[in-house]
């Protein structure tokens, strides 16, 4: 075998975005203190289910067996009252609720993509590019990381296994750091030494930058420093280090003055059979994300008022339950603007009476808010990004400003 593969075969138990961390400061710019968090669910969360259409007949027929009751002050398993139309699913009573009433979280209903292939691969791919779908497929370009090309100074991070489509960019190099198993480094000190001498030698210059190694080294080194001080303090009783609510304040303690683009995915939505109504594996999925969600918001501390969180998920799903108490691949969905700054206490955006010739292709929720159109007038508010900016995020979309920030 010869040096440059073993150099190759060394280097590929690296993540890519940590290798090429070049050219980036750590510590935040002070011209730019906005941070945005996307969590990402994927598998097709139950929005109906979720973010309840309470005034519909409709809803409540089809869904005999998972329905979740009308607002009712004195049943604990209703909904919570938003408005006159929708209601909030009684697992998130302690979490998101309470940020409903500060009024720092919005709701998007009838939101999504024009993809109709109701496949969680494709249709996460076109959300995550963000391109038209009459285009050829770029998979070497995510919006995220044409936003950050875009906005200006700017310090990204992916929360996951491996850096996301999203943050695909030809100039773009993004950590990713998994905080589901926080663990040990891969490499230690005398293997990181040896990989820095290696990268140092001129035969390796096509590989990649010294620079670019030593930094990517430097990063995860640094976010596991924060990562594990923080779960000593979990030892002592002070944070419940299960699920999804540890690894959410994992992150606020990482943005707190380090990253202020990110990335986060959550998995296990695909409730196709025994999904539940009031309890059940959606009701405790859902209270999971929930709690994590307020312990991000409590974890930012001041920061929250200049933080901006984007729920998203890849498609809603059949608006009438299937014959094994579940639901299966639908359309539109319900996204989540949570934030300190966020003009929330409010479901935003076009919507519709629900009835079976409302329904797109009388199965599923309608798409009357493109998913694009609503992420490019939201970043256009926060980053006072130009149109023409926004043109190269999202192409040949018109962002639609819904003030929520």
């Amino acid at each position: 075998m010869s040096i440059l593969s073993r150099r190759h075969l060394l280097v590929s138990g690296l993540s890519a975005g940590l290798l090429a961390a070049s050219g980036r400061a750590f510590a935040l710019p002070a011209s730019r203190q906005t941070r945005l968090l996307l969590v990402f669910l994927r598998g097709a969360y139950d929005a109906a289910n979720v973010i309840v259409p309470v005034a519909s007949d409709f809803y409540y027929q089809s869904r005999p067996t998972i329905a979740i009751a009308k607002p009712d002050p004195g049943n604990a398993k209703a909904a919570l009252p938003l408005d006159a139309d929708w209601g909030l699913h009684p697992a998130l009573a302690d979490s998101i609720y309470p940020l409903w009433q500060k009024r720092q979280v919005a709701f998007v209903p009838f939101v999504g993509t024009d993809d109709m292939s109701r496949s969680h691969f494709e249709t996460q791919d076109t959300i995550e590019m963000g391109q038209p779908l009459t285009s050829g497929r770029d998979y070497r370009s995510g919006f995220m990381g044409r936003l950050s090309q875009v906005m200006g100074p700017n310090e990204p991070i992916a929360f996951s296994n491996q850096v996301p489509l999203a943050f695909h960019d030809g100039a773009l190099q993004v950590p990713n750091l998994a905080v589901a198993n926080v663990g040990k480094p891969t490499f230690d000190a005398r293997q990181q030494g040896l990989i820095n001498a290696m990268y140092a030698a001129p035969a390796a210059q096509a590989l990649a930058p010294q620079v670019a190694v030593s930094q990517g080294f430097d990063v995860r080194e640094e976010a596991y420093s924060s990562l594990q001080d923080e779960m000593t303090k979990a030892s002592r009783g002070a944070v419940n280090a299960r699920g999804f609510e540890a690894q959410a304040r994992r992150v606020a303690a990482l943005m707190h003055d380090r990253f202020n683009l990110a990335f986060m995915d959550v998995g296990g939505w695909d409730t196709h059979t025994y999904q539940g109504g009031a309890d059940g594996q959606l009701a405790n999925k859902i209270g999971e994300l929930g709690r994590g969600l307020a312990s991000f918001a409590r974890e930012s501390g001041p920061n929250w008022d200049s933080t901006t969180v984007i729920v998203i998920s890849e498609f809603g799903r059949t608006f009438r339950e299937n014959g094994d108490k579940g639901t299966d691949h639908g359309h539109g969905s319900v996204y989540w603007i949570l934030g300190g700054g966020v003009r929330g206490g409010r479901i935003v955006g076009p919507q519709v009476k629900l009835a079976p010739e409302t329904l797109n292709q009388q199965r599923d929720l309608p798409v009357l808010t493109d998913y694009r159109a609503m992420l490019g007038g939201i970043f256009a508010r926060l980053y006072g990004l130009s149109p023409d900016r926004i043109a190269k995020v999202f192409p040949a979309v018109r962002p639609v400003n819904l003030n929520l920030v």
